[in-house]
């Protein structure tokens, strides 16, 4: 399950992703477009400008815009950045491995060996499926990002 911050971290990339891409949106339009606490959405904004995905403009005509492309921004990205490792066992994880603490050998595992197709499949869907795809899903077989959401 993804954490309440990664969904709102989508929805506010999804809210900038279907802006003028010259035109910096507030955080208060964001927030209230997307129903997002404010205070938390300038966490999570800060987290996404700290990554390079976003950036910030001060100013009367300041705001946020996506320093990516929302083609480039893949859900498996965000949801790193923002929950960690996608992985299911920490013998499975890419990023933060370690050797499960009752391990008596991964080869023979049979629940990892189970897992391993799971967090196959799960990656090649985050890491396939980016913030332009949710965006214009409305119109294609791809679900929009507030379906993909809610599940």
């Amino acid at each position: 399950m993804i954490s309440q911050k990664a969904k709102y971290a989508l929805r506010a990339l999804a809210a900038l992703a279907q802006a003028h891409p010259e035109e910096p949106m507030m955080i208060s339009e964001i927030a209230q477009q997307q129903s997002i606490p404010k205070k938390f959405l300038e966490q999570i904004l800060l987290d996404l400008k700290r990554s390079g995905m976003v950036e910030s403009r001060r100013g009367k005509q300041g705001g946020y815009l996506l320093l990516k492309s929302a083609g480039e921004i893949s859900f498996g990205e965000v949801l790193r950045l923002v929950d960690g490792p996608i992985a299911p066992l920490p013998c499975l994880s890419q990023t933060a491995y370690r050797k499960c603490e009752d391990c008596d050998g991964e080869h023979l595992c049979e629940i990892r060996h189970v897992f391993a197709r799971v967090a196959d499949a799960t990656r090649e869907v985050l890491f396939n499926t980016t913030i332009a795809d949710a965006v214009e899903g409305a119109g294609s077989t791809k679900a929009p990002v507030r379906e993909l959401l809610s599940a």
